[in-house]
């Protein structure tokens, strides 16, 4: 099974669930998905997935912005696969600025109320460190104006890394590395014949090779200076553009 996990204001109508919904209909699996509407309660929401999903290592998570938050906590739990995508590694601080009253990104008309308690719920699933790294593929955006790709990057060493330079925090070039998604997951399997790390035939990607990296220094911040990369290996894509 393959379970989106929306981030904040946002909800099944994100363009990357859809886009995912379309290419598992074109294989023929279409039954395998699911992108629930997400409740604001951080706690709620890991109460839905869990009841309703039962997630576990044969299931795959995509969690984007704060649905990353969710999908570490699950996976840490119950041995799932995670694709992260420009996730929110500490939402608890992040989202305070957001207390009040908040309209859904998709449809202005539905409107919600952020809690000081939601925030409490966010601090109780924050995952300090992760366990095997194997089991989690990181996409982040250079570009991303809401997120700092190098904290995503230093929150998951270890894992595949995917860092694209430019982009946005919604990814809008998302299309360009679906099938990245799709093999990882492990869900199109034979059917699409392309290894991880590749693009789909005929895909932009296929014209933007990566460029990989390695970096050995441990993620720092020295006074107001620049952090220092985690250990890992990045592939590095070249410059996204689009909106949000």
């Amino acid at each position: 099974m393959l379970i989106y996990l929306h981030g904040f204001r946002s909800s099944p109508s994100s363009f990357k669930a859809r886009l995912l919904a379309d290419r598992l209909r074109e294989l023929g699996r279409a039954n395998e998905f699911a992108c629930p509407q997400l409740p604001v309660s951080p706690r709620a929401a890991i109460d839905l997935i869990e009841s309703r999903f039962a997630p576990g290592p044969g299931d795959t998570l995509i969690g984007s912005s704060l649905g990353g938050c969710y999908a570490t906590w699950l996976a840490e739990r119950h041995g799932c696969r995670a694709v992260l995508l420009n996730p929110a590694t500490r939402p608890a601080s992040g989202l305070a600025k957001y207390l009040g009253t908040q309209t859904q990104f998709h449809d202005p008309s539905q409107s919600f109320e952020l809690l000081p308690s939601h925030l409490d719920e966010l601090a109780s699933l924050q995952v300090q460190a992760i366990t095997r790294p194997e089991r989690y593929l990181l996409i982040a955006a250079t570009g991303d104006e809401l997120l700092d790709w190098r904290e995503m990057v230093a929150f998951y060493p270890g894992a595949r890394q995917i860092v694209i330079e430019g982009s946005d925090h919604g990814l809008s070039d998302f299309a360009v590395y679906l099938d990245t998604v799709l093999g990882f997951a492990d869900v199109a399997g034979r059917r699409l014949a392309v290894p991880y790390g590749s693009s789909r035939p005929g895909a932009d990607a296929g014209q933007r090779p990566l460029r990989v990296f390695s970096v050995s220094r441990r993620l720092s911040r020295s006074g107001n200076g620049p952090l220092e990369m985690a250990a890992c290996t990045l592939l590095v894509a070249g410059t996204g553009q689009g909106q949000m």
